[in-house]
């Protein structure tokens, strides 16, 4: 397998929103390391046996599960623990195993500012692909400016798979993904933007980069916590007017 380039994150402090819900928040994130690159078409077919039409574009079409799929197949062949345990489509994180992984919500966003308080971690222009570019497809990887941690289109060419649920007493069992697409505008195209799809859902602009770091507290990570998403998925705050639920 092509080898997969991680930027080592010292950590720190980051600030979540969700807009939806008015809620601000703020993470205390240990050191991690993430791919300085998302997960390209040539990597995915070095490891999964699928084709790459074009080896160094950003994986695509390709789903939450067959995301931390790769995960475990890449640990695997790098000799590390897996990070995930399957029941059926039901997925479980192993917090203290050292292999490949998803992000957490708060480590890609904490990635992707690499200090920036803004928006943006530069003019866009310089930084992502998006609609302003008028391409019709997902582009290299590493065709723009990195952020000052040294990662390339975290903003952007596409969006890209987090391992946290977006919104369980909404949206069931829904998981994030950030960063904007090659599509997009810039009001999509931010640091803070959140949405998410069911985990079997695949668009052409939707991949993966993935990270590595294990920790000591069991079912929680990172800012994620198995406990908080039973407590948000039986929430019995009121819907939006219009909203209706997945279940």
């Amino acid at each position: 397998m092509p080898d997969i380039e991680l930027a080592r994150i010292a950590g720190g402090a980051v600030q979540l929103h969700d807009a939806r819900r008015k809620r601000r928040w703020t993470v205390e994130l240990e050191p991690f390391e993430i791919g300085v690159y998302a997960v390209t078409q040539e990597q995915m077919a070095e490891l999964l046996g699928e084709t790459a039409s074009h080896p160094r574009r950003p994986a695509t079409d390709v789903s939450w599960l067959r995301a931390v799929r790769f995960c475990n197949a890449a640990s695997e062949w790098e000799g590390l623990d897996s990070v995930y345990t399957f029941d059926g489509e039901d997925v479980s994180w192993d917090v203290e195993a050292d292999g490949f992984r998803l992000p957490t919500e708060a480590e890609w966003e904490l990635a992707c500012r690499a200090g920036s308080t803004g928006p943006h971690y530069g003019p866009l222009a310089d930084i992502a692909w998006t609609s302003a570019d008028g391409v019709r497809t997902p582009q290299d990887v590493g065709g723009r400016m990195p952020n000052l941690n040294g990662l390339f289109d975290t903003l952007g060419n596409v969006w890209e798979w987090c391992w946290d649920l977006l919104d369980p007493a909404r949206y069931d069992d829904y998981r994030v993904f950030r960063g904007g697409g090659f599509a997009d505008d810039a009001w999509s195209v931010r640091a803070s933007t959140r949405r998410g799809g069911g985990p079997r859902m695949h668009h052409e602009d939707v991949g993966f980069r993935i990270a590595r770091g294990a920790f000591s507290t069991p079912g929680e990570a990172q800012g994620w916590s198995e406990l908080a998403d039973r407590e948000r998925a039986a929430t019995d705050e009121p819907l939006p007017p219009g909203w209706t639920p997945r279940r």
